[in-house]
């Protein structure tokens, strides 16, 4: 159960092992989207720092992948202790990307981790002057706060049911198979990976 998307794109969970993907896909944002993405202005090094943190047992990461390479993601990280009720999320979407229901996709996975995990709300911080994000959390019926220069927005999440958690599990699973039939072609053909990011 993969989310067909501009370009042939796929949303996946990313694994422990493709973190150096998400730090790539970082790395690639413009300077805009860097900074509504950190809420500032951040260098490639804070970044690479910030990457080795982010793919623990604690944070489900979800990618946006055209020909394999991570083009978007939506980064769900608990608040508080690993199995708490409340978590924040955060988006990043390269520029060529934007616009086409990449976001929408994203946060739709995204709420349904949460939900499966027994998360209650999610935090969704942006600049006042990201519109795209205000939007987003908007069509996912968040109420908005502005708060010195920023937004603050909150989804409730519903609760898990069985359908919920096998939804999950099936997406998790032909995630998986995707990535593993990825690897294989950049081993079997290594030229291919150098032209794809």
């Amino acid at each position: 159960m993969q989310d067909p998307l501009a370009d042939g794109g796929v949303i996946r969970k990313l694994w422990i092992g493709e973190a150096n993907r998400y730090r790539d896909h970082l790395l690639r944002l413009d300077a805009q989207s860097r900074h509504s993405r950190f809420g500032g202005a951040v260098a490639d090094e804070f970044i690479c720092d910030y990457v080795t943190t982010t793919l623990g047992l604690n944070s489900v990461v979800h990618g946006f992948f055209v020909d394999g390479v991570l083009r978007g993601a939506a980064e769900l990280r608990p608040l508080g202790p690993a199995f708490g009720r409340e978590a924040e999320v955060a988006f990043s979407i390269e520029t060529p990307w934007q616009s086409h229901g990449v976001g929408s996709t994203l946060l739709d996975r995204t709420l349904l981790a949460a939900r499966n995990r027994g998360i209650k709300m999610l935090h969704m911080a942006c600049l006042a002057d990201n519109r795209r994000m205000q939007e987003l959390a908007r069509k996912f019926a968040a109420e908005l706060s502005f708060d010195f220069g920023s937004v603050v927005g909150e989804v409730a999440a519903a609760r898990p049911t069985p359908l919920s958690v096998l939804r999950e599990a099936v997406s998790d699973g032909h995630g998986f198979a995707t990535a593993m039939l990825d690897v294989q072609s950049r081993l079997l053909n290594p030229g291919l990976a150098g032209t794809r990011g």
